[in-house]
């Protein structure tokens, strides 16, 4: 299982304008001055506008978080001025779709199952429209989880 261990995410305000990859490699060495050699991976999501930065060390995040106080500016390249929070990175709530279970199958053998990788917050039946299936298959459970740390 993947966690997101010493890991922040940077979050770009939804309205402002796009950023390019290259801007955003500039703004992290300026602006939140993290120096190359303690960065071990940069993964960009461009719709949720998130920047995901991975620190080789733990001291380095909690000192980031700390020093920026959860935001930073970022001037656009017409002079606008967008505010970008800055967090740590969690795993955070998951959607986990089940398919193909056996009827008696029962709720409790699978929160036993998933025990170990996070607390069960829901299971729901849901049923498909027989367009995107076979007739007469039966989606039986969907589960909600959060990882426990």
């Amino acid at each position: 299982m993947a966690e997101r261990l010493n890991r922040i995410v940077c979050t770009f305000d939804p309205t402002s304008l796009r950023i390019t990859a290259y801007d955003i490699h500039e703004w992290i060495q300026k602006v939140l001055r993290i120096p190359e050699h303690t960065d071990s991976m940069i993964q960009i999501d461009g719709i949720k506008r998130q920047v995901f930065i991975k620190l080789i060390d733990n001291a380095y995040v909690q000192a980031l978080h700390r020093e920026t106080n959860g935001q930073a500016e970022y001037k656009h390249h017409n002079g606008v001025l967008s505010i970008v929070n800055i967090a740590i990175a969690g795993m955070g709530t998951k959607n986990v779709r089940i398919t193909n279970l056996p009827p008696e199958v029962k709720e409790h053998a699978i929160r036993t199952a998933l025990t170990p990788f996070g607390i069960v917050l829901a299971i729901i039946e849901e049923m498909w429209p027989k367009t995107y299936m076979y007739m007469y298959i039966y989606i039986k459970y969907r589960m909600e989880f959060v990882k426990s740390r």
